[in-house]
C-alpha cells in the first residue's frame, strides 16, 4: 500500500505539465521525492519488513550501482549500466526494495557526482520504477533456483523500462522546449493538446535514444543477470534465517513473534538456547 501512495506521489510529478496548471517549483518537487524515498524506507524498517541485514545490503547494491553510473555518467546513446543491479534486486526481492535500490542508487550517484539539480526527484521515482516494475515480474514469476526463464522474463522487463524511463524522463525534458512551434511545451496548454505534442515530441526526438537503452539493458541482463540473480537469492536466504523455537520441530510453523524474534537474537546465542547437538550443527552450517 505504501509503495502504491510512494507511486502516485511521483506520478503527480510527472502528470503535472498536463494539467495546464504550469510547472511545479524544484524546492517542492525535491521535497516529494526526497520524502518518499525516506518514508517507503522508514515503513520498511518499522513493519520489520527489512532488518539491518537487508538494511546493510541495500545501501551496499546502492553503493556499487551508484559506482557503475559515476564510471559512465552520461551513459552511451541512451544506455546506462546503473538499470542492471536495479533490474536484478528488483526480481529478486521484491517491488519494495527494487525501488529503493533504484532511489538509492541514483541518490548516491547525484551525492558523488555533485549532480543534485532539479531532475533529481524526476529520475529518482523514475529509476525506482524499474525495480518496482522488475520486482512485480519476479513475484509473479519467481521460484526455486532462477534459470533461463527468469532472466528471459528479467531481460523483457528490461526492454520496457528501458522505453519507459524515457518516456517518463522525456516529460522533465519537454517542458524546456517552450518555443518550439507544435512539439514544445507552453504553460497553460490544454491536456489533450499537451498529450499529443509530447507524443509528438517523443517519437521525433527520443525513440530511436531510447532504443540503446532497452536493447543495453536486455544484453546486461542475458550476459550477467544468472549469476547475479542465484546470488542475490542465496544472500537473501541467508538474512532471513527462520530459527525454529524451542520444542519444535524443523519443519513446524513458525509464529509472527517467532520471525520478529529472529531479528533481536545473535544467531551464535540462538543455537545455544536451542539445546541440541543436531539443530546446533545445523544452524552452523546455515550461518557460515
Amino acid at each position: 500500500m505504501i509503495l502504491i501512495l510512494v507511486s502516485l506521489l511521483g506520478m503527480g510529478l510527472f502528470l503535472w505539465p498536463f494539467s495546464g496548471l504550469g510547472l511545479p517549483t524544484s524546492t517542492p518537487a525535491l521535497a516529494i521525492g526526497l520524502g518518499s524515498a525516506l518514508g517507503l524506507l522508514v515503513f520498511e524498517v518499522g513493519t520489520r519488513r527489512m532488518n539491518t541485514r537487508s538494511f546493510a545490503l541495500l545501501a551496499a547494491l546502492s553503493a556499487a550501482d551508484a559506482a557503475l553510473r559515476s564510471a559512465l555518467v552520461t551513459g552511451i546513446a541512451g544506455f546506462s549500466p546503473i538499470f542492471l543491479l536495479v533490474l536484478c534486486g528488483g526480481y529478486a526481492l521484491g517491488p519494495s526494495f527494487g525501488f529503493l535500490v533504484g532511489a538509492g542508487s541514483l541518490l548516491t550517484s547525484a551525492l558523488v557526482t555533485g549532480g543534485l539539480g532539479p531532475w533529481v526527484p524526476y529520475q529518482l521515482f523514475a529509476v525506482g520504477w524499474v525495480g518496482m516494475l522488475a520486482g512485480v515480474a519476479g513475484s509473479w514469476h519467481r521460484s526455486g533456483r532462477p534459470g533461463r526463464l527468469d532472466v528471459g522474463l528479467l531481460a523483457a522487463v528490461g526492454v520496457v523500462t528501458g522505453f519507459g524511463f524515457g518516456v517518463v524522463m522525456d516529460v522533465w525534458n519537454w517542458t524546456f522546449y517552450l518555443g518550439s512551434g507544435q512539439l514544445g511545451w507552453t504553460p497553460h496548454l490544454a491536456p489533450l493538446s499537451a498529450v499529443d505534442r509530447f507524443a509528438r515530441y517523443y517519437l521525433l526526438t527520443s525513440l530511436g535514444y531510447d532504443s540503446f537503452r532497452a536493447v543495453g539493458n536486455a544484453v546486461m541482463v542475458m550476459l550477467l543477470g544468472l549469476p547475479i540473480l542465484v546470488g542475490l537469492q542465496r544472500v537473501d536466504r541467508r538474512l532471513h534465517l527462520h530459527w525454529p523455537p524451542s520444542g519444535v520441530g524443523a519443519g513446524s510453523a513458525h509464529t509472527p513473534h517467532d520471525e520478529a524474534a529472529r531479528d533481536l537474537v545473535v544467531p551464535g546465542l540462538a543455537v545455544g538456547v536451542q539445546g541440541r547437538p543436531s539443530e546446533a550443527n545445523k544452524a552452523g552450517r546455515e550461518v557460515q
